[in-house]
């Protein structure tokens, strides 16, 4: 079995991945690919790992929690999604630490489907606006108690995908920025599922949805009608400068309130964050999804 973990990040796509999964679920079922609804393994999978952490599995508990997922499904993927695979939003950040408990996390799940190949797949977002979202998820902590005394320039998503690497080392890992997710919202559905480049899925154009006007979406869409054999990279294209014009600015623009961060200091967070983005596209093992 070929088993998809999409963990995330929190503030990411806010589950709306899944629900597009989901969309597309009886047309992947006829492929074998099995999406199963979040209530089928999500409390089940974070349970088990919990128990994992006082007691080995037993041999059989692979087949038990696939008999629990697929409920009697015949497929050879399937697509698990949740972004508390590696804990709660306001344990997201630890002493200046991405996810922590992420490696070990992933080694449970390795551990747990020993003989099947599984794939990660996250996005990452800029720290100096997952941060301030990290603290309404702990609104009784302050920034300083949160990073555990580190600084906010410290944090880097490639030492945490570098730690998953060496914990679980032949688990590949895909990776995109959630800043470029609604250019990369029909290639991430293909990619999970495994599909051609460029084959049909329902809800390719969900999240754009979301942050464009009716109007911009209505002349989108009629300009893709018109022009029936763009490429994926032309559509990405077209996306950018739609968006350009009918982007909805209350859905795109965050406002970042946090005690002592001048614009200075999110400026150099961000170009911190540019080149860690950099840096995991180096990692081996990872495959990074840009526009």
């Amino acid at each position: 079995m070929e088993i998809i973990f999409h963990t995330g990040a929190h503030f990411t796509d806010d589950d709306r991945l899944m629900r597009c999964l989901l969309r597309n679920k009886d047309d992947f079922s006829k492929r074998g690919i099995a999406v199963p609804g979040p209530g089928k393994y999500r409390q089940l999978l974070r349970s088990t790992l919990r128990a994992m952490q006082s007691a080995s599995p037993d041999p059989g508990a692979r087949d038990v929690l696939m008999d629990a997922i697929l409920d009697d499904e015949d497929a050879d993927r399937m697509i698990l999604s949740n972004a508390h695979f590696f804990g709660v939003a306001n344990a997201a950040v630890r002493n200046g630490v991405l996810y922590p408990a992420a490696p070990e996390r992933m080694a449970g799940l390795r551990q747990l489907f020993p003989t099947d190949e599984l794939e990660m797949f996250i996005a990452i977002r800029n720290p100096a606006t997952f941060l301030p979202l990290v603290k309404e998820k702990s609104p009784e902590r302050e920034m300083p108690e949160i990073l555990g005394g580190n600084d906010p320039r410290s944090l880097r998503w490639s030492e945490m995908i570098e730690a998953i690497r060496e914990a679980a080392p032949d688990v590949p890992i895909t990776v995109w920025c959630n800043e470029d997710t609604p250019l990369l919202w029909a290639q991430i559905i293909r990619e999970m599922a495994g599909l051609e480049h460029g084959e049909k899925i329902t809800g390719g154009f969900d999240l754009l949805k979301t942050i464009m006007s009716a109007e911009g979406m209505k002349r989108f869409r009629a300009y893709l009608h018109e022009h029936r054999n763009l490429t994926e990279m032309q559509k990405r294209r077209v996306i950018a400068a739609f968006l350009d014009k009918f982007a909805l600015e209350e859905e795109i623009e965050e406002e970042l309130d946090i005690p002592g961060w001048t614009e200075e200091l999110v400026d150099e967070i961000t170009e911190i964050y540019d080149e860690d983005v950099f840096d995991i596209q180096r990692i081996p093992g990872v495959q990074f999804i840009s526009p």
